[in-house]
C-alpha cells in the first residue's frame, strides 16, 4: 500500500529526521551515563569496578533524563514530518531544516520539545533498569572473561 500511494521511496519516509533523532540521543545517553559514573561514582571505562545496581540505576535515570533535553526538538519534528500529509497532499513541512524554521518562527522556540514531560516520564525509569541490568552484565564478563585473558 505504502509503495502505491507514496512510490518505492515511501518506505523510508521520516529516515532522515529518525536517525538524527536516535543518533543524537544515543551519543548524549551513552556520553552522559559515563559521566555521571565518573562523575558520582568514581567509574572509569576500564578499570574493573562494578558499580552496585543502585548506583548504575541514578546514573542511568540522569542519563535518560538529560538526552530527551538535549534531542527533544529531534523527536518533534521527527513526529511531525512523519505524520504530515504524503507528497501530492499538503505538506506543511518540506524537510528537517525547514520544520524547525517553521516550528519556531509559528510557536516560539519551545514548541520544539512538545511532548518533553511524557517523555521524561517513560525513558528515565527505563534507562535506569536497563543500565542496572547492564553494567552488571558487563561487569561479569570483565570479571570472569578479560581479567583472565592473555595480554
Amino acid at each position: 500500500m505504502i509503495i502505491r500511494e507514496e512510490g518505492l521511496l515511501g518506505l523510508w519516509a521520516g529516515a532522515s529526521p529518525t536517525v538524527m533523532r536516535n543518533g543524537t540521543n544515543q551519543a548524549v545517553m551513552f556520553t552522559s551515563k559515563n559521566t555521571f559514573d565518573v562523575v558520582l561514582w568514581k567509574k572509569h571505562e576500564g578499570d574493573g569496578k562494578i558499580l552496585q545496581p543502585w548506583q548504575s540505576m541514578v546514573s542511568g535515570f540522569l542519563a535518560g533524563t538529560v538526552s530527551p533535553i538535549f534531542t527533544g526538538s529531534f523527536d518533534t519534528v521527527k513526529t511531525r514530518l512523519m505524520a504530515q500529509s504524503r507528497p501530492g497532499g499538503d505538506m506543511k513541512y518540506k524537510g528537517m531544516v525547514h520544520a524547525i524554521r517553521t516550528i519556531s518562527a509559528e510557536e516560539g522556540i519551545l514548541a520544539l520539545w512538545k511532548g518533553l514531560l511524557p517523555r521524561l516520564m517513560r525513558i528515565p525509569p527505563g534507562q535506569a533498569i536497563m543500565w542496572a541490568v547492564a553494567d552488571q552484565i558487563i561487569g561479569f564478563y570483565e570479571k570472569t572473561h578479560l581479567q583472565n585473558a592473555p595480554l
